[in-house]
């Protein structure tokens, strides 16, 4: 059996050594680093080319990480026992922001536990209660952008979610404490543009500094929050993500603590902020490049015939451009067998849901844009995983669904999305996520109703 250094006896982490992973780079670590950070697409793609659907890549101050894209690998992982692989340790590097209680950072009976807790405030019938709020939020905002000009999108997209997520997860109304959380979120979020926000070595300095000076001043802010809500008779009867959290109960009769709440809503804050941002960004680049689509999707919108074409448009851009493009990473915790290939104590495992989506052995033509690939066709559990997969799939995917789908109804009855420059935009990443790296350009035309002129 080969000996495993552990945590502390090799650096941070144990290191397995070379010949007992899979081939990838041989590069020093911040080389690599430094690719998956600016390129990393084009870094994953160049990888899977030469060492096929299992490579290692060794990234600065984490352990060594396997990227699997065979959806057989894939399911073994998302299926294997809970103490054999470890989620929440393989996302520890979050643990700054979202706080050590969070889901995303939980294993085992204590991950079970806190999803139990949140999984009603993520039920349809919940879902269906924000619709009005979601939709009210949304035709104020994108009534604001302009027209028959180069604008934006991206930023755009980002205020508009923070919005959402202020009103329908914290279930705060306009005011001074919601400007305030406003501002003090926008700098949080902004520094999810440095790779300090990833790296705890480069977590120093004025910008570090700065960094928590803002965290503190949003803890003060939810703390009061939470403290004003638990000391109101009617905040059961609120709608809103906090009102569910705060009403639910351990199994031994306890409420979630406050420091418990905090972390949960910012979880929810950094997962269901910029990824759906980002991922609204991808999609108006997207259409704004595929004519076809757009017409079809227009079609539907403007004879309010369901939502079958949007839905499928949705689910092809999470597809074509995952924002996060490695699913859900996984600590080994005792050595383990994934697809016929034995890995020690102290690898993170991630499905690479962006090569899955673009393997042509699943997807004929991957790198098209054809929202037809799901009409009347349900997304494959391990071939189309841009929320994860298994016991820890995305909480909130239900309403990043509903979130999708509101704000492309909202702008398509009011404006084409018409590119504003290159062909196609490249990716950036921000943190975990990944997105336009011409925060999608576009030129909001404004809508003439009948069919988009369809190139012959």
């Amino acid at each position: 059996m080969t000996k495993v250094t552990q945590p502390g006896q090799n650096g941070r982490y144990g290191r397995p050594p070379v010949a007992h992973l899979p081939p990838g780079p041989r590069s020093p670590s911040a080389v690599q680093t430094l690719a998956w950070w600016t390129r990393s697409i084009p870094y994953f793609e160049r990888c899977r080319a030469r060492y096929g659907k299992r490579f290692t890549l060794r990234l600065l101050s984490t352990p060594p990480s396997v990227h699997l894209s065979d959806p057989d690998e894939i399911k073994e992982v998302f299926t294997a026992p809970a103490d054999v692989l470890h989620p929440g340790e393989g996302a520890r590097i979050l643990e700054p922001v979202v706080g050590a209680n969070s889901v995303i950072l939980l294993d085992e009976g204590a991950h079970l536990s806190q999803r139990k807790l949140m999984l009603p405030a993520f039920h349809g019938e919940r879902m269906a209660a924000l619709t009005g709020l979601l939709e009210e939020v949304t035709e104020r905002e994108v009534a604001s952008w302009p027209l028959d000009e180069p604008v934006a999108l991206h930023p755009r997209l980002q205020a508009l979610t923070l919005e959402v997520i202020l009103r329908a997860v914290f279930g705060l109304e306009p005011g001074p404490r919601l400007e305030s959380l406003r501002d003090a979120f926008a700098m949080i979020l902004g520094f999810g543009n440095h790779p300090a926000s990833m790296f705890p070595p480069l977590q120093r300095g004025e910008r570090w500094n700065e960094y928590e000076r803002s965290r503190a001043a949003i803890d003060a802010l939810l703390f009061e929050l939470i403290d004003e809500r638990r000391a109101d008779p009617a905040a059961e009867e609120r709608d809103d993500v906090l009102a569910m959290l705060l009403a639910a109960r351990h199994e031994d009769g306890s409420p979630m603590s406050d420091q418990e709440l905090r972390d949960e809503l910012m979880t929810l804050l950094v997962a269901g902020h910029e990824t759906t941002a980002s991922e609204l960004a991808w999609a108006f680049e997207r259409l704004a490049r595929a004519p076809r689509s757009l017409a079809a999707l227009l079609d539907e919108v403007d004879a309010d015939s369901g939502d079958d074409y949007i839905t499928a448009t949705i689910h092809e851009t999470l597809r074509r451009r995952p924002v996060i493009p490695n699913a859900a990473p996984r600590l080994t915790k005792e050595p383990v067998t994934i697809g016929g290939f034995d890995y020690p104590e102290g690898v993170v495992l991630l499905a690479n849901a962006y090569l899955v989506h673009h393997d042509p052995e699943i997807y004929p033509d991957p790198y098209a844009f054809r929202p037809e690939r799901f009409l009347g066709e349900k997304p494959g559990t391990y071939t189309w995983i841009p929320f994860g997969g298994g016991r820890r799939r995305c909480l909130g995917a239900s309403f990043a669904l509903l979130e999708m789908k509101v704000v492309l109804r909202a702008v398509l009855s009011r404006a084409e999305p018409l590119a504003a420059n290159d062909p196609t935009e490249g990716s950036r990443r921000r943190s975990i996520t990944l997105s336009p790296r011409r925060s999608s350009l576009t030129v909001l035309r404004p809508r003439v109703r009948g069919r988009v002129p369809v190139p012959a």
